[in-house]
Parts: C-alpha cells; structure tokens; sequence
C-alpha cells in the first residue's frame, strides 16, 4: 500500500440515503463477488468532488432481513470497487434514557450477539485473526462528530452497540440485561460488518440513529414498526445531511491510518504461505490481495 491514499467513500445505510442533491455522475453497477450477490447493486457517484460508493443494506424496498444479509458478499463488492473507508448508518433502540428516539451515537464498541451469520473472509486453507480491541476508526469518528456538529443534530461520542440475531425485538429480560453491561444502543446489522470491513482492512465507523427505548422503558410502549417508522422518516433527512457534510472532510488524499485499520492483516495470517490453498486465495484477492 502506498504511503498516499486517494479515499473512496463507502456508504452503507437505508435504500433511500443515496437520494442527496448534489450526488452526480451516478451509475448502478453490480458487482460479482466469490461470496455471492451483495445485497444491491452499487451506486457509485460523485459529490462535491469525493468519490462515493452507496450500498442499500437491505436492497432497494428493503427486501432482505438482518440474518439473511450477505455481509461478506457486501463488503468484498465494496473492496472490488476500491473503497478505503466506510461510514455505515444504522437504526438502533436505545438502552441508555439519554439517548432519546432521535438521538444520533458515534458508536466506538461492539458486543456481538449474533450467531447465524458467517462472519469472516477467512478460514480452512488460510486462516487469519485480526484484532478487533478498537473496532471503530477514530479518523472517521471525529469527521462524523464535527459534521454532526455543525449541524446541530443531537449527539453522543462513543457508545457500545449490542447486535443482537433478531428479526425479533428484545424481551424486557434481554433488554435489562444489555443494560446491565453498560451498552448503550442495540440493533441487528453492524456485526459482522464491523468485523469483515476490519478484515478487508477497510477504515470502519458506525454511526446509530436511535428509533426507540427498546422495551425496558417504563414509560415507553412496546416497540412497534409503526412507531420505529415514524422516527426513521424523521431521522431520514438528517442522514442525508450529515453524510453531505461528513464526504468533503474525508475525501482529500491522505496518509496511512494512524490507528492501522488499512494494515489490519499486517501480522494476522497464520497459515504458512505453502500451506494455503489456492481456491481460497482465489476468494480472497480482493479482501486480501495486499498481503497475500
């Protein structure tokens, strides 16, 4: 890897954030991985001179279900493209009284609850362990904060987000206990996303939109669809704003990451360069081409 990097901006979110006036030269572009179909076909375009990649999370319509996504697919169809950094945006329930439905958190930790996904590139024939101690890049936590800012929106820096298996929401049970252990927001789709983006050696941050209090809160119904509706609709248009401001304070060229998100394989591969096997080096060229 060059000491300069000319940054790609990934965006992963809702069907609808990619509808931000400004963004030009669009075109739809799908993307064949080794890993399968990747939710959508890429919106690759241009804003205010960054170069930026939409993937919609869930398909156009919202047509797929948080078990069901294609992570692995969704972020080697970014990589191919040449993303270097992603901003993913996610509708969360808030575990925390003050993180109210529209409240925005710079999430900088994960507990991963779920456990129906594949979650790594790697595995028999060329095994790898990247650390995920900090699984957030700070470089992009501060040019989301000083965004938010800007515009005013309401704002926590740092927080731990619980991804729990889902499509269900918690029961109170649950709920409590994830407060419990000090978490703050809890959704469905950041994990393995967090963890194969590190992999892909791709700069990560998560930045959660609160819909709802889960269902812990006393004076909070029961989460309903209806309700998580209403608030995304308002969170919806903030979204959009906040990715027009965060794009041009990430899109000059730049060095390395400070904090070694883009060397993260550096020292991870364990398996002998003579015992790898060559069909699964092939599914990793992109993901890993660098090191391998």
């Amino acid at each position: 890897m060059a000491d300069s990097v000319s940054p790609i901006i990934g965006i992963i979110g809702g069907s609808g954030l990619y509808n931000i006036e400004g963004l030009t030269n669009t075109r739809w572009e799908h993307v064949t991985t080794p890993w399968g179909e990747p939710s959508d076909e890429l919106l690759i375009g241009e804003f205010a001179g960054a170069k930026v990649v939409f993937l919609p999370r869930h398909g156009r319509g919202h047509k797929t279900p948080p078990s069901a996504l294609n992570y692995r697919a969704n972020i080697d169809a970014l990589k191919r493209v040449g993303v270097t950094d992603i901003i993913s945006l996610s509708a969360v329930g808030s575990l925390k009284a003050e993180l109210p439905p529209g409240h925005f958190v710079i999430v900088d930790q994960f507990i991963d609850r779920s456990f129906a996904r594949e979650k790594s590139f790697f595995g028999p024939g060329c095994v790898a362990h990247v650390s995920m101690a900090h699984p957030t890049c700070p470089r992009l936590g501060d040019a989301l904060e000083a965004a938010a800012t800007e515009l005013g929106l309401p704002l926590t820096r740092g927080g731990t987000y619980l991804v729990m298996e889902g499509p269900q929401f918690s029961t109170l049970a649950e709920s409590n206990l994830y407060r419990s252990w000090g978490c703050s927001v809890i959704g469905m789709t950041n994990m393995p996303e967090a963890k194969l983006a590190r992999e892909a050696e791709i700069d990560y941050a998560s930045i959660a939109m609160v819909t709802d209090y889960d269902c812990w809160h006393e004076d909070h119904d029961a989460v309903t669809v209806d309700a998580v509706v209403r608030v995304l609709l308002d969170n919806a248009e903030k979204a959009r704003n906040l990715v027009k401001s965060v794009l041009p304070k990430i899109s000059a060229p730049r060095t390395l990451c400070p904090a070694g998100c883009d060397r993260a394989l550096e020292y991870a591969l364990i398996t002998a360069p003579e015992a790898r096997a060559p069909a699964m080096l092939a599914k990793l060229d992109a993901v890993a081409g660098r090191i391998l």
